[in-house]
């Protein structure tokens, strides 16, 4: 798996933002700089514009951030970008990386994705280091599993953290702050004046920070929470950077879209009422699959489209829960097999390959669990149930749906495009959740407003 063109970009861009550190020795100077005498656009970084002057988060700690959309390939490009911010710097320190997530779904699937051997991920990261990685959770960490003093020495670590689990705000998070047996080889590291506990040795170790879906961490909090772990470089990835971000490469979404990397435009239908909004569903999940079929009889890849079904919470007797609506699927002769649930409590597709050709899934039901971090491109139709007045929004989990199959272009138009579906009688409203959503995903009314159709009838 290579960078696509407009990854490369970023790397590039990247590179000559480092570049410029070197050579001045000054944060608010390099990314001046680095603006001001960009190859491709120039721009004065001024209040109020697009390109703010640098903004000193972290003191002397370079942090910037990199803005790409929805299902653009962050998490590739971070994997590439290690390698040219270890070799910017005279670093004589082990070469450690603490990766920070907003959520247990993004956690379980970024160390999924770095540990496995065969995935695209690790596979440029250990060409990246000479296949000298280990990748830790905090468990491994607390344990002193493949982390100690030598090993660290010799090796890229890199340590995947929630950010909750270093704001200590429970008994299990506390662990890192607590003097630990396990880590005693860092003695040394940590000053024999100091309590040897996880949160010391990472800070001693001056680690490297890639910060995933960063505008979650905007907070005092978690700005107090990058200081404790004393970065020598930060790199944030987002769709949608916050008002402090030091932004040093965006890539347009129209790139995504020429690169075959999402499903758009985004097809929207408004039907009278609930029941129509999961026959609908039920109609063009079939559709779509026989269409998928023919593909594959015809040399394509294997696709086996999948229904996203966004439930209502339970705040209402008359409420359509994710138990009423798997329990109405069944009555619809849909087999239970193809049928999941996840939400905050409930995890049916944990461990599950749904691209896997002998996994039955086409239909999973959610709330809201799915709004960051889960990715499946066979996902297609978003069917939403949820009321206007409800909670649960629409535009939360529609960049679920925006991954294309394999990064290519399919034969059958239906298989290029991603579908909502609502019953609300607020359509009007509910349309702009949706472009909120869109907007989210990193995608701006340039890339959205010719694309955004409304419709009545299922496509022929």
């Amino acid at each position: 798996m290579e960078l696509k063109p407009y990854q490369q970009q970023v790397i590039a861009d990247l590179g000559i933002f480092l570049e410029h550190i070197q050579r001045t020795k000054d944060v608010r100077e390099a990314f001046h700089d680095f603006w001001t005498t960009h190859p491709r656009t120039s721009i004065q970084p001024f209040p109020g514009t697009a390109i703010e002057p640098y903004k000193n988060n972290i003191p002397r700690v370079p942090h910037v951030c990199v803005k790409v959309p929805t299902a653009g390939g962050k998490t590739f490009i971070a994997c590439n970008a290690l390698k040219p911010i270890f070799d910017a710097f005279d670093y004589d320190r082990p070469r450690v990386v603490v990766w920070l997530v907003p959520s247990i779904t993004i956690l379980e699937q970024t160390l999924k994705n770095l540990s496995h051997p065969e995935h695209p991920y690790r596979q440029k990261i250990n060409v990246h280091f000479g296949n000298r990685v280990e990748v830790l959770d905090k468990a491994a960490l607390l344990q002193g599993t493949n982390f100690n003093a030598g090993s660290v020495g010799e090796q890229l670590t890199i340590m995947v953290f929630s950010f909750d689990s270093l704001r200590a705000r429970n008994k299990e998070d506390r662990k890192v702050f607590q003097e630990n047996g396990n880590l005693q080889s860092f003695a040394q590291l940590v000053g024999e004046e100091n309590d040897v506990t996880l949160g010391a040795v990472i800070k001693s170790l001056n680690p490297v920070v890639v910060v995933d879906e960063s505008h979650n961490a905007e907070s005092e909090l978690s700005v107090d929470m990058l200081k404790e772990i004393n970065p020598c470089f930060i790199l944030d990835l987002t769709a949608t950077p916050r008002r402090n971000s030091n932004i040093v490469s965006f890539i347009d979404a129209l790139e995504l879209k020429k690169e075959s990397m999402v499903k758009l435009p985004v097809i929207v239908y408004n039907h009278h009422d609930k029941t129509d909004v999961i026959n609908s569903a039920l109609q063009l999940q079939r559709r779509l699959e026989l269409q998928a079929k023919e593909e594959e009889k015809k040399g394509g890849k294997y696709i086996r489209p999948i229904v996203l079904f966004q439930a209502q919470p339970r705040t209402d007797t008359d409420n359509t829960t994710f138990e009423r609506l798997k329990a109405k699927l069944i009555e619809l002769n849909i087999p239970a097999e193809q049928i999941r649930i996840k939400t905050a409590t409930m995890n049916e597709i944990k461990g599950e390959d749904l691209m896997d050709r002998r996994s039955p899934v086409r239909y999973i039901i959610t709330v809201n669990a799915l709004k960051e971090g889960w990715d499946c491109p066979f996902a297609y139709i978003l069917a939403s149930l949820a009321d206007k007045s409800s909670a649960v929004d629409v535009e939360q989990i529609l960049g679920r749906v925006l991954r294309q199959p394999y990064v290519m272009k399919h034969s059958f138009p239906l298989l290029n495009v991603s579908y909502v579906l609502t019953a609300s009688s607020k359509f009007n409203e509910t349309l702009q959740n949706i472009v909120k959503g869109l907007n989210r995903a990193g995608f701006s009314e340039k890339d959205y407003k010719c694309q955004l159709k409304v419709k009545t009838g299922l496509p022929r």
